[in-house]
């Protein structure tokens, strides 16, 4: 008896998805809502879990291939996979086969214990260009972790090197010069196309400021491990601009709505969009009603949209929405950008890294830590002076935290 696997439904406006990865073969046993395949949508990666309990059957889509929702994808076949597993690998090797060469790489699952990739995995292995086969997983029942993935890298510096050399094209030219060509992820095309409309849709411009650190940074370090000891997750300085955005917003709305058709959408409610970095490129899970939650919810949530970012488990819902977002390159070093707006939103603050310069205080010439501030927005709706009003409130908030408490 065989019972079909369907690609599931995978949020609003989404219709179809590529084969990421198949977590099960041809012939292994497969649990009750255990995972047998990985699906790249146009945000996340979702797993498929397998609606009974029996044994890996037939593998209807390719690695890399696109799939619509509610089209089945494989078969799960009554038993325990002991009998009917040499008959059902057989057609493992055809299904690998047709899939693009990075994603083979990647699921050379055989041996050693290693039985499934995630995706945060599957990138690292790419990444380092490490064999999973040969690496001996930590995780439940024998899977990798990032952390093998990266030992493994570690340990044996010579073996990444000789592994892109091999699955590289041909030379073209001068010995030494090769070039390899990748098929962008559905996520990567996704960001691209979104990003590109943004530049062609909106009127959008920049507009700068800088801020003093020295209070924020005074009051993190004087509440610290407090903070911590008590709320189990560190005060960082994105929660800070997260509640002095809801403060701005109230005064300058305009900041915290989006154009739809020849209306003004206006939000009583602030979901700040988070810009993390993931494996498979930039996402930006939302921190639903941040204006009425406290430094610590903040916080927690950011940290946990940052390690499901990591471990690539977010869901669409994590995703979906979203009225204004905060993108904080200084967490790699970037002295100053000019962010590109997330649609349909209309503005996007970008925070740069802390680093000490002179100022002028009291008429004398003194160090302190400031940081350049970015607000890209979109000119059809938001005015130059209400742009400067904004991140000025964001500025005088940052410099004296106070008025975060006080709303002022």
């Amino acid at each position: 008896m065989s019972t079909e696997v369907k690609v599931p439904t995978l949020g609003e406006s989404v219709t179809e998805a590529t084969i990421g990865e198949w977590l099960k073969q041809p012939g292994d046993p497969v649990a009750l809502d255990e995972p047998i395949a990985s699906l790249e949508t146009d945000k996340v990666a979702v797993e498929v879990p397998s609606p009974v309990a029996g044994v890996m059957g037939q593998q209807v889509a390719a690695v890399g291939e696109t799939v619509n929702v509610g089209a089945t994808i494989a078969t799960i076949e009554a038993g325990d996979g002991k009998a009917a597993a040499p008959a059902a690998a057989a057609p493992a090797p055809a299904a690998k086969a047709a899939a693009p060469a990075p994603a083979a790489t990647s699921s050379e699952e055989a041996g050693d214990g290693v039985t499934t990739l995630s995706p945060a995995v599957r990138r690292l292995v790419l990444e380092h260009g490490v064999d999973p086969s040969k690496i001996k997983g930590s995780g439940k029942d024998g899977r990798l972790t990032k952390e093998d993935v990266l030992a493994a890298a570690n340990n044996a510096p010579e073996a990444p090197a000789a592994a892109p050399v091999a699955a590289a094209p041909a030379a073209s030219g001068a010995p030494g010069r090769r070039e390899e060509r990748v098929k962008m992820t559905r996520m990567r095309q996704t960001i691209a196309k979104r990003l590109k409309s943004a530049q062609d849709t909106a009127a959008m411009l920049t507009t700068f400021n800088d801020v003093d650190m020295s209070a924020v940074m005074a009051t993190r370090d004087k509440y610290r491990e407090s903070f911590e000891k008590k709320h189990g997750v560190r005060l960082g300085f994105m929660s800070f601009f997260t509640k002095a955005v809801a403060l701005a917003a109230h005064d300058i709305p305009a900041v915290n709505a989006r154009i739809d058709g020849d209306e003004i959408v206006y939000f009583d409610y602030l979901d700040v969009s988070v810009a993390v970095s993931a494996p498979n490129g930039l996402v930006v899970p939302v921190v639903r009603n941040a204006e009425s939650l406290s430094f610590a919810a903040i916080e927690k949530a950011i940290a946990d949209l940052g390690k499901r970012a990591k471990e690539g488990t977010l869901t669409m819902d994590d995703m979906t929405g979203g009225t204004f977002t905060i993108s904080n390159g200084g967490v790699f070093g970037g002295l100053m950008s000019t962010p590109i707006i997330n649609p349909p939103q209309s503005a996007v603050l970008g925070l740069h890294r802390i680093e000490e310069r002179p100022v002028v205080r009291d008429g004398q010439i003194v160090a302190r830590p400031m940081m350049y501030l970015a607000l890209s927005y979109d000119h059809r709706l938001i005015d130059g002076r209400e742009a400067v009003t904004f991140l000025k409130t964001i500025k005088e908030a940052i410099e004296d935290p106070t008025r975060l408490l006080i709303d002022l």
